[in-house]
């Protein structure tokens, strides 16, 4: 398990699961957190069983659908309701969001003053329909007074994409992708957040950029090992 390296620790709660600490057997070993990849669904509750362990109140979990879909977590939310969204924003407290993934960016927002915070799932498609200026727009506060952190994904020499990936994106293009051969780009997904984020005037930005493709012993990677299990990201107000 790892936590948020940023100023916001006292006011907000984070959690970054690695793939290490469940029950799960190759190839979703060990803390698999997903019930969609294959993996035996007893394993996958235990390995929920044993997250619930670091949180005070029930999580909120999204089936994500790599849209651009927020969903607002307040009094009359329902955590036993499935929603299909890729982002949770909320005001309450304890009420800990999460987003699953395997080289997708995990992207923690929370405000200066603790008061809201929103988890998105920052896959390129996503990204590229608007999430995270959706997302910000729940917010209360000015653009200045949130800080966001991101999770493990796949780092910049491992997210080859296509000319339908960059042509996906504006101004982002020229700082976060890479011509290597005809038709094929190295995209830095980390960086092409950073540039969306700034955009709509969110510049404190934290994490340690962890990539999941090359680190195996710690992070499941769709793009590596196609069937894996999920990591899981989430923050609550304390």
């Amino acid at each position: 398990m790892q936590l948020a390296q940023w100023p916001l620790s006292q006011l907000v709660g984070t959690l970054s699961t690695t793939r290490e600490g469940g029950v799960s057997l190759p190839p979703f070993d060990s803390l698999n957190l997903a019930f969609h990849v294959g993996d035996n669904a007893e394993h996958v509750a235990e390995n929920r069983r044993i997250l619930h362990g670091y949180v005070a109140n029930p999580i909120v979990w999204l089936e994500q659908v790599h849209g651009a879909e927020v969903v607002v977590v307040d009094e009359q939310f329902e955590v036993a309701q499935v929603h299909q969204a890729d982002a949770l924003y909320t005001r309450q407290r304890q009420a800990p969001l999460a987003i699953m993934t395997a080289d997708c960016l995990p992207i923690l927002l929370a405000s200066k003053n603790g008061e809201e915070v929103a988890a998105i799932h920052g896959g390129w498609k996503p990204l590229a329909a608007g999430i995270i200026a959706k997302t910000l727009a729940k917010f209360q506060c000015a653009p200045e007074e949130i800080c966001a952190w991101f999770g493990p994904a796949i780092g910049p020499d491992a997210f080859e994409v296509g000319e339908d990936v960059v042509q996906a994106f504006g101004a982002q293009r020229s700082t976060a992708f890479t011509a290597t051969k005809a038709g094929k780009y190295l995209g830095n997904i980390f960086a092409l957040a950073e540039a969306l984020l700034a955009e709509q005037g969110v510049t404190d930005c934290y994490g340690e950029k962890h990539c999941t493709v090359s680190m195996p012993e710690h992070y499941f990677s769709y793009r590596r090992d196609k069937t894996t299990g999920r990591m899981a990201t989430l923050i609550w107000r304390k």
